[in-house]
């Protein structure tokens, strides 16, 4: 794994290394859900140059209040916990990301799995002023890596919250997050605030760069 760092407040980034993920069952009812997301994706999906993005995290983290601020940036309203997921879609560089948030509460995590079909990128949110759900996150986040529909899709993070004092720097939520050890896919570290916006576009330009042809 090559690792660069270009600024420890604010990136860090790591490459891909061949890897293999073991398989996953599904049961009927799984089956069936996934079926009606997959038609819904192909609905909204006929664009040219689509790319479907799912962005998760624990609830809380910020992903309704990141992805409003891409989609509606110059709208201004409370966000409330997302039940089920939101779904929007962004024209940027010349691709149309389709933008999966789904729900964080716990409740909600054991049904992530339905919307992994045709995700080319993830993009996962963390509260880094919340040090103490850090071990909560990276376990969430292990799990996701170990998935093999999600085993070719670009990896995000965003160091949500950066605004508020004594968060976590990007260098030690990198470390706490153990991504030194993800070597079968490029991943990329941003630190940002969803609230004012700061460092979201630079996170999204990373993930747009990787999702190019080779």
């Amino acid at each position: 794994m090559l690792l660069s760092k270009r600024s420890s407040r604010d990136v860090m980034t790591g490459q891909k290394t061949p890897s293999k993920s073991p398989g996953k069952s599904k049961s009927g009812f799984g089956s069936y859900y996934e079926q009606i997301l997959a038609r819904l994706f192909n609905r909204f999906g006929r664009c040219k140059n689509h790319q479907k993005l799912l962005m998760l995290g624990l609830d809380g983290a910020g992903k309704t209040t990141l992805l409003r601020k891409v989609t509606q940036p110059n709208v201004q309203r409370l966000t409330q916990p997302t039940v089920g997921f939101n779904l929007e879609s962004l024209s940027y560089r010349n691709l149309t990301l389709i933008m999966w948030d789904v729900g964080g509460q716990e409740k909600i995590r054991a049904l992530w799995h339905h919307y992994f079909i045709k995700s080319q990128g993830l993009i996962f949110i963390v509260d880094s002023s919340d040090s103490g759900r850090i071990p909560e996150a990276r376990k969430e986040l292990q799990k996701l890596l170990n998935e093999p529909e999600l085993k070719e899709a670009k990896l995000l993070i965003y160091a949500n919250k950066q605004d508020v004092n004594n968060c976590l720097s990007v260098a030690d939520l990198t470390d706490m997050l153990d991504l030194s050890l993800v070597e079968d896919r490029q991943w990329h570290v941003q630190g940002c605030s969803a609230n004012t916006g700061k460092g979201v576009y630079e996170g999204l330009d990373w993930l747009v760069d990787a999702l190019k042809p080779s």
